[in-house]
């Protein structure tokens, strides 16, 4: 098999993807495409053929459906993409998999945005806004609790490990930069631990990490990053 191009940046957006082809492991290699965003490569001609939407991550697999490539860009359609191909981590039977995209639109929808408005609120801000910042700590702690409650029923989000938890654990990572407290959630702990001791996971997590670096601190990246139209 060909290997699947992995347009990427070490991010909770990244990881999810990065995550998920470290599970699947031999029969899907990938080559690691950075794209610096602190930089702008996102906004690369050759990179907006792929994500029109200029964010990673994005991959092109060379093996898609019949045989021809295929981009695929945001990262819960790159997740179901590669389970419906690999057959893995995202169920057939139609309850299941129900369940599986309820949590993974979940993700998409609420944690990811709301989480990245906290980070934006208290650590990007020129200026500390307090409205801002209660707002989107006091949504976080919202979502981290509706989390808390399913993983007291259930083990994993969708019931079985899955693409959703893949899609969650990468905003759960920098929790105290939201303001939460992980002792507060201990079903979300214990979830968030067995996650993390998954070797996939950790390699997932751990790819490209010595690119990252705290754009709190980087005024030029912020320009990039938050100053588009």
């Amino acid at each position: 098999m060909s290997a699947i191009e992995l347009y990427y940046w070490p991010t909770p957006n990244g990881w999810k993807v990065s995550i998920m082809l470290e599970e699947l492991g031999l029969p899907f290699p990938y080559d690691v495409k950075y794209i610096n965003i602190g930089k702008g490569e996102q906004f690369e001609p050759s990179f907006l053929k792929i994500a029109p939407n200029n964010r990673m991550p994005a991959i092109v697999d060379p093996g898609g459906p019949g045989g021809t490539p295929i981009s695929v860009f945001e990262s819960g359609a790159i997740l179901q993409y590669l389970g419906r191909k690999s057959g893995q981590f995202y169920p057939q039977e139609e309850r299941a998999r129900v369940a599986v995209e309820e949590w993974l639109f979940w993700q998409v929808g609420g944690l990811g945005p709301m989480a990245g408005q906290a980070h934006h609120f208290r650590q990007y801000a020129p200026e500390k806004i307090a409205y801002g910042i209660d707002r989107y700590t006091n949504e976080v702690h919202r979502l981290y609790g509706v989390m808390n409650k399913r993983l007291g029923e259930v083990e994993f989000l969708g019931g079985a490990y899955s693409i959703a938890d893949m899609a969650s654990i990468g905003w759960i990572v920098p929790h105290a930069n939201q303001g939460q407290d992980l002792a507060e959630f201990p079903n979300l702990k214990r979830w968030f631990e067995t996650l993390k001791a998954r070797p996939a996971v950790e390699r997932g997590l751990a790819l490209g990490a010595e690119h990252r670096k705290n754009i709190a601190q980087d005024e030029e990246a912020k320009k990039v990053l938050f100053g588009q139209r």
